[in-house]
């Protein structure tokens, strides 16, 4: 009995150590932990100095004040107060200065600093490293070996091919206003701009826009921007662990999983299809490469070809990037337009002025619609596609009014709030094409709808 209660104390003892030495362990790192935030807090502080901001919580940042339906008009109060640059607090620790001033976008984007890797890196389950998130001297073979993919000649017979595309979903359109007057757009625009890259970038057969399982890929996109957009400011998301804990970490796992069966797909069958039009070689005798054609026989100058992941990696990519914003583009249009039917009308008589009964458009009557121009560029400036991008400085920087910030602060390039900055635009809230008209003088980084740089 006396052997048993001794094995016993000594075990609970041995327990009790071992309590307490976790115990210390966790009291260290917690202890190291606030000594990093307090030392990372009080060097943001001072690196941001020189430009005010409104007053933030010391542990929650701004959080309260940026709440989800409440994003651009909280923007626009800074813009007007801070009319060249503001911090933002994310939380305690966490900072980064959003610049809307066409002065300070032009030096920032005359550099190569590197991209936000803290929010880009949300990026990667999804597109893997390509052209968007690859750096440096891989970023600039990558894009060296896909501008012939971009070449006049090779775009030229596209515009057929998106007349086709825009066909088909007017042709869906008739139908469904049959049934209900009101018609949600967006979906219906992003399979259009998705048949329409899938044509053009990926030379696929057939209509995306009729095959229900295309559904599930542009839901999924529209899931992930959702759920990269919300992560971003959530403290508790950013370590990858605990986010896939998450329903929304799970349901970023999944939607990623459906986007990567959906290109994983698109090179199947483009292989297939080589294969039975005699292999690479014949294909690479064509005048003209399409994108997917280009990577696919593509050698790096070590001589390889690019590996599957990297393959895969651009064509989610360029997938996502072509659809995605220009879907946005033309949805956002379409609304400018029909809040200012006199502009709609102008536009319809220009292009009706153009076209005999039954013609399309083509690669010719481009440069023929200076007003449809103006209206479509109006339109960006007020919805740009890409409303902000990140940037994280390689080494200090000085602005045009003296203002300068040290290496590794991150800076937000946020071009919606460059669009309605009124100390760049007069009356920016108002949809006035005349802005673009033929002749009208703009800063050079006044509009910059789709970023602007080498990137």
């Amino acid at each position: 009995m006396s052997i048993s209660v001794n094995i016993s104390t000594g075990f609970l003892g041995t327990i009790s150590e071992l309590l307490q030495v976790v115990f210390l362990l966790s009291l260290v790192l917690l202890l190291l932990k606030a000594a990093q935030f307090y030392l990372d807090r009080q060097w943001l502080l001072k690196a941001l100095q020189q430009f005010p901001s409104p007053p933030s919580h010391w542990l929650f940042g701004h959080k309260h004040e940026f709440q989800t339906d409440q994003e651009l008009p909280q923007l626009m109060k800074w813009v007007e107060k801070f009319p060249c640059a503001c911090p933002r607090w994310l939380w305690g620790s966490k900072a980064f200065i959003s610049i809307y001033d066409p002065d300070y976008m032009k030096v920032v984007l005359a550099r190569s600093d590197v991209k936000t890797h803290e929010r880009y890196r949300f990026l990667v389950p999804w597109i893997g490293y390509g052209l968007i998130l690859l750096e440096g001297q891989t970023w600039f073979q990558h894009r060296r070996l896909l501008t012939p993919a971009f070449h006049y000649d090779i775009l030229k017979p596209y515009v057929r091919l998106m007349a086709d595309s825009v066909q088909v979903m007017l042709d869906k359109w008739e139908k469904l206003i049959i049934e209900d007057p009101y018609l949600e757009l967006f979906e219906h625009v992003s399979l259009m701009t998705l048949e329409t890259i899938m044509k053009c970038a990926f030379s696929h057969k057939g209509s995306i826009q009729l095959d229900k399982n295309s559904n599930s890929y542009v839901h999924a996109i529209r899931n992930m921007n959702n759920l990269v957009f919300s992560r971003v400011r959530n403290a508790f998301y950013q370590n990858d662990f605990i986010y896939r804990l998450t329903p929304d970490g799970r349901l970023a796992h999944h939607s990623s999983q459906l986007s990567h069966q959906h290109t994983d797909q698109v090179i199947k069958l483009r292989k297939a299809q080589l294969q039975e039009n005699g292999g690479l070689e014949n294909i690479k005798k064509k005048k003209h490469l399409d994108f997917l054609d280009i990577l696919l026989s593509t050698n790096t100058e070590d001589g390889s070809n690019l590996s599957d992941q990297e393959l895969r990696a651009e064509v989610d990519t360029f997938m996502f990037a072509g659809h995605d914003t220009t879907a946005s583009g033309i949805s956002w249009t379409l609304y400018a337009l029909a809040l200012n039917p006199k502009h709609q009308q102008k536009c319809r008589e220009e292009i009706q002025s153009l076209l005999e009964e039954g013609d399309s458009i083509t690669w010719d009557h481009l440069g023929q619609m200076p007003y449809t121009t103006m209206c479509i560029k109006e339109a960006l400036r007020l919805y740009p596609p890409v409303p902000v991008i990140g940037r994280t400085l390689i080494k200090p920087i000085t602005f045009p009014d003296g203002r300068s910030l040290p290496k590794g602060i991150q800076i937000a390039l946020n071009f919606y709030a460059l669009h309605h900055n009124p100390k760049v635009w007069l009356n920016p809230e108002v949809y006035d094409p005349f802005r673009f008209a033929p002749g009208s003088a703009q800063h050079t980084h006044a509009f910059l709808p789709f970023s602007g740089g080498s990137r």
